[in-house]
């Protein structure tokens, strides 16, 4: 609700207040300014008349950077607090920021032993101390873990996914040979492909240690073993979530060079997939915009757009490596893409909120059922529906890739808390709540898909 997120502004401010500055989002290396930013609440049952691209267009104008959009709001950040939108419209609420806190630092010894004891998921981790989680549960486990190396990414870090999975023989046969072992079905889960959404690299890494947690442990989904082979890709975007540790908290993007003559750099990875891409396609809603003649003119895409989809589908590397590896893996059903914020599970289609997908009873009995599970540990509300219908329309998703192209029956888009009061800025303590309320998640999603295959 709208005047709970205003009431909630004050403890929200809190959360703001550390070390690394906001940058100047219309160029990737601009001078940083000293001055604190704002972001502000447009509430759209209030918006007067005017519409949706309205709003985004005149944040562009004013160079904000769209926070976030959602069914009933857009949230724009500002990097000065006197900057407010080139439209009469109020802001429902706003949240003023100093700096960004980085809300991290290292646990120590993390005791990988135990899902409930560890001190691993009370922090927030860079990028070397999420390699020495993978390979420090690959030694622990080696029964269970093993690190797959995807390729490089375009600032040369190694991309690492983690192979979940055990040896489960079948029955005796009458004659009383064994098969080798049981062909099981494929799940694949990635984190944050946007560097800023860090909630989403740590409930990935969250759901990986559940996945070889001791059965007695609470929120163990090691069970699950016996019936899925589980792929987690807990940094899809290294460079960028990189970037955000140690430049711009707030960044988007991965961070390659697009072209030699451009001031700006990187590629919106969650608009570079190969299914329904489109170039001129940077701004959310944006999809007629038309010149004094009635004719459709659509602007040439933009390198510093925050949703700049690249000059042609699978150029980001990050992406072309996921993909490859997608490729290479046996009897996928299911594939959730790990998100923030809105407390929304979305199932295709991204590109058009009129296309439905042939499985969508299905996806969406799914979902709900998903959605009841999130619920029941924490008491979490999260919405269902289509990704285009909760969010907005937006070509090249990987959701729409992984089910139209990859084959991927059950593919989801889930946007992990909250709804608007921290956003990008989840409070590290609520970590291991949200990857309570995620385990429980997949849980219920692989509960669901195991029946149906048994029919």
């Amino acid at each position: 609700m709208l005047w709970l997120w205003a009431v909630s502004l004050s403890s929200a401010t809190l959360i703001y207040a550390l070390s690394v500055p906001l940058k100047d989002w219309s160029s990737a290396d601009a001078h940083q300014p000293d001055q604190p930013g704002v972001v502000r609440r447009y509430a759209l049952p209030h918006l007067q008349g005017w519409e949706v691209q309205d709003v985004l267009r005149a944040a562009e104008l004013t160079n904000g950077r769209v926070w976030d959009t959602g069914p009933s709001h857009v949230d724009v950040l500002f990097n000065h607090p006197d900057q407010v939108l080139e439209l009469p419209l109020p802001a429902a609420g706003s949240i003023p920021l100093s700096h960004p806190e980085v809300l991290a630092g290292s646990s120590g010894k993390w005791n990988l032993g135990s899902l409930s004891n560890s001190t691993y998921h009370s922090v927030y981790h860079p990028l070397y101390e999420i390699n020495e989680f993978m390979e420090e549960m690959a030694r622990a486990y080696p029964n269970l873990v093993q690190l797959v190396d995807l390729g490089h990414t375009g600032e040369g870090r190694e991309m690492i996914a983690m192979k979940l999975s055990k040896e489960v023989e079948l029955s005796a046969h009458g004659d009383g040979t064994r098969s080798s072992s049981v062909k099981k079905a494929g799940f694949v889960v990635t984190g944050a492909q946007h560097a800023r959404e860090w909630i989403a690299v740590s409930t990935a890494q969250y759901l990986a240690h559940a996945l070889v947690a001791d059965a007695s442990e609470k929120f163990t989904l090691s069970s699950w073993l016996d019936y899925f082979d589980f792929y987690i890709i807990p940094v899809p975007n290294p460079d960028g979530y990189t970037y955000t540790w140690e430049s711009d908290r707030f960044w988007y993007k991965n961070r390659q060079n697009v072209g030699p003559a451009e001031q700006c750099t990187g590629i919106d990875m969650n608009r570079n997939w190969g299914h329904k891409w489109k170039s001129k396609s940077h701004l959310p809603s944006y999809s007629n915009i038309t010149d004094e003649s009635g004719a459709k003119n659509r602007p040439d895409p933009d390198p510093c757009s925050t949703w700049y989809p690249g000059h042609r589908p699978f150029e980001a590397p990050e992406v072309n490596n996921i993909a490859n590896f997608i490729t290479t893996l046996p009897s996928l059903k299911a594939f959730v893409d790990l998100r923030s914020y809105g407390q929304m599970f979305s199932i295709p289609f991204s590109y058009s909120c009129k296309k439905t997908p042939k499985d969508a009873e299905d996806q969406l009995e799914a979902a709900l059922g998903a959605a009841y599970a999130i619920k029941q540990v924490h008491g979490t509300v999260f919405t269902t529906g289509s990704l285009c219908e909760q969010l907005y329309k937006a070509s090249g998703n990987v959701v729409d890739y992984m089910y139209a192209k990859a084959g991927i029956k059950y593919s989801y888009s889930v946007h992990l808390r909250d709804t608007g009061t921290y956003g990008f800025s989840l409070p590290a303590e609520w970590i291991r709540p949200v990857g309570e309320e995620t385990a429980n998640m997949i849980r219920s999603l692989a509960g669901f898909i195991s029946k149906k295959m048994k029919v």
